[in-house]
């Protein structure tokens, strides 16, 4: 039985291994049904106020992380009518300028995949399960959740 808002094609990943845009955007593309992919993809930048911040590393706990990104993307796919989703999150250690994180959609037209794409990037800040710990040359810090990420939620 088909359902027109099932998922064709997901992916959920976390790993540490880097990514490549292009093959995760091709693997999205349904031949003859796909109208728009919308993508997201998240680098670390330098926002530490500590000068001394040398990388980050960013934990999490497998298994409980990939099925919360699992439901996000289960309610992703109850609200819009999508043909894929790849999710792909980095953990380990980074540095300033590496990619951290994939999200694409594709879906018939484009409001859907931009919507979509947009509401599963702000659960996953805030409801993915990871940790994120500074590293300098001295110590390391844990990063406290931003209230800024609780409050995006507020529009869904």
């Amino acid at each position: 039985m088909s359902d027109s808002r099932m998922i064709n094609t997901q992916t959920i990943s976390v790993q540490e291994a880097d990514f490549n845009v292009q093959t995760l955007y091709e693997s999205l593309c349904v031949p003859h049904k796909t109208g728009a992919v919308a993508m997201f993809v998240g680098r670390v930048r330098d926002f530490s106020e500590n000068p001394e911040q040398s990388s980050f590393v960013l934990e999490h706990y497998p298994g409980m992380t990939e099925r919360n990104i699992e439901k996000i993307v289960a309610q992703a796919q109850q609200r819009w009518t999508l043909l894929g989703v790849k999710v792909v999150h980095r953990v380990g250690e980074l540095g300033v300028d590496d990619q951290i994180v994939f999200v694409g959609v594709a879906s018939a037209h484009r409001a859907e995949a931009f919507a979509a794409c947009d509401f599963i990037m702000d659960y996953l800040k805030s409801r993915a399960a990871f940790w994120k710990k500074e590293i300098t040359p001295k110590a390391s810090n844990w990063v406290e959740a931003k209230q800024s990420d609780e409050d995006s939620l507020q529009r869904w």
